[in-house]
């Protein structure tokens, strides 16, 4: 097996697709908007690709937060609220905003399980950070790491609840960052101290079965290297300081953050102590340049990977969606009472 991820072009998997998956056998997909336009037709897309190696059961993902970050869209879905929402509820009511944010994430497991996804990538744990870069901005549960770690917790509990499993992002934290690595690197200058406080959620999540890089360089701990391609990071404070045990993917090996070629930040990243590549823009020239780049998926992210899968199951406790978001609802509406206090 291929210690890669990949993504689609489109609504239904092309021959040229289908023959180099089969080939490849990667650890799973990644899936976009690009992918998605009914609920028949995304279930449709999910059970191919799990026919392609026999899988029942398939590491398939997708961004799907609420508020700007959601691939699977209204009028088809419902729309979720963002991180922000259920942080304001937090200064108000915590355990109102707990519950709110674990309905919330069943109801959206829910979605995703019926279309045959496995794997969410969320909740995102970084610290909101006044004048950083707006790409976390509303996505973040708060300031506060209890806060952060309280809410993130709830919405990991509520994907389980329907099924699906949650990925924490983005390690070690994306909060201070001035700039956004879709187009840029990063620098963080902040010290080691400092930095212990945007560890504090991902350690309070460490046994979460998932979990995702920063593409964001860390002066701190790692003056050249991003922590996606960073040995010290990952092995240091990722692995060890966090203690972090769950499957490490790389955020998107597309993004402007990392030099060289797509096929070589995928190397990097392995070497460096990832499990698993992202590459989400599925261009063949880039996902056959990884083929042939990475070893195959090492017997400890395997293991990892399978204790993934393992968990991505119904409890057969989920409950209603309906119910849940009119509940969510409800304790989210604490905030128009408390503002007109």
């Amino acid at each position: 097996m291929l210690p890669a991820i990949f993504g689609l072009i489109g609504l239904t998997l092309s021959d040229d697709e289908l023959a180099f998956f089969r080939d490849a056998d990667p650890a799973g997909y990644i899936l976009f908007g690009r992918n998605i336009d009914s609920r028949e037709q995304l279930r449709a897309l999910t059970d191919a690709l799990r026919s392609i190696h026999g899988r029942d059961r398939l590491f398939i993902c997708i961004d799907q937060e609420g508020g700007r970050v959601a691939r699977m869209k209204p009028p088809v879905w419902p729309a979720y609220p963002t991180g922000e929402a259920f942080g304001r509820l937090y200064e108000l009511a915590p355990a109102s905003a707990i519950e709110a944010a674990r309905c919330n994430a069943e109801a959206l497991g829910l979605d995703l399980a019926e279309a045959g996804i496995s794997v969410d990538c969320y909740p995102s744990l970084d610290l909101r950070r006044p004048g950083a870069h707006d790409v976390i901005g509303d996505r973040a549960f708060g300031s506060d790491p209890m806060r952060v770690a309280a809410l993130g917790r709830a919405a990991l509990d509520g994907l389980a609840r329907a099924g699906v499993v949650g990925c924490i992002k983005h390690m070690p934290g994306h909060g201070r960052a001035m700039a956004d690595s879709h187009k840029e690197l990063p620098v963080v200058v902040a010290s080691a101290d400092e930095l212990e406080e945007d560890l504090a959620p991902f350690r309070s999540l460490a046994k979460a079965p998932v979990g995702m890089t920063a593409h964001v360089r860390y002066t701190a701990w790692d003056a050249q290297n991003p922590a996606t391609l960073s040995p010290g990071v990952i092995e240091n404070v990722i692995r060890q300081r966090i203690g972090f045990a769950g499957l490490l993917l790389t955020d998107d090996l597309d993004m402007q953050a990392l030099e060289g070629s797509v096929p070589e930040r995928a190397a990097r990243a392995i070497a460096a102590g990832c499990d698993v590549a992202l590459n989400c823009w599925a261009k063949m020239d880039d996902m056959i340049g990884i083929a042939n780049a990475l070893p195959a998926l090492s017997d400890e992210a395997n293991l990892r990977l399978q204790r993934v899968l393992t968990s991505a199951e119904v409890s057969g406790t989920a409950g209603d969606a309906a119910e849940l978001t009119a509940k969510r609802d409800a304790l989210l509406a604490l905030l128009e009472r408390g503002d007109q206090a």
